[in-house]
């Protein structure tokens, strides 16, 4: 029981950290993102405390990653937007550790666990991360992107974005 209550405080904190990061970026695309990872993150918390007091919780996903990508896509400015904080790349990968600690702890729990039911959880909260991780990723991309060496247009090989 004890490492459920250690997954809690993860998910407690980090609903408490992409809230603060909302509230760090009001008037722009990324509070909205914030706000749903933060909202994802309440969720998790509620699913592990559900389990924890032996209750059968409702497993749905999030909408984050669906979200997220039609935020994007309705964004003609979005590299405008970000631009003018350089130091939210920091803020990205910092949540990006966050994220993979948090993938990996519950890998972990999922090798422990005996109970069916316990690991049908772990893996959803682990596809749920992997999802966290993935929008985290793309902004970071994004974010990143004005400050990469291009070369010659011509010569050089890049992905497609």
């Amino acid at each position: 029981m004890h490492s459920l209550e250690f997954a809690i405080r993860m998910e407690l904190d980090g609903e408490k950290y992409y809230t603060e990061q909302a509230e760090k970026t009001k008037g722009t695309r990324l509070h909205t993102i914030f706000l749903l990872l933060a909202k994802d993150e309440g969720k998790h918390a509620k699913i592990l405390q559900d389990r924890a007091n032996q209750l059968t919780p409702e497993l749905l996903d999030a909408t984050s990653y669906s979200e997220y990508k039609n935020i994007f896509q309705q964004a003609d400015d979005f590299a405008i937007a970000i631009k003018e904080s350089p130091t939210q790349l920091d803020v990205y990968n910092f949540a990006m550790d966050k994220e993979r600690e948090v993938i990996e702890l519950y890998r972990e729990m999922l090798e422990k666990a005996t109970d069916e039911k316990d690991k049908e959880i772990f893996r959803f909260l682990i596809k749920e991360e992997e999802n966290h991780y993935l929008i985290l990723e793309d902004m970071a991309s994004h974010m990143g992107r004005p400050e990469e060496w291009v070369e010659s247009a011509e010569f050089g090989l890049r992905e497609e974005y």
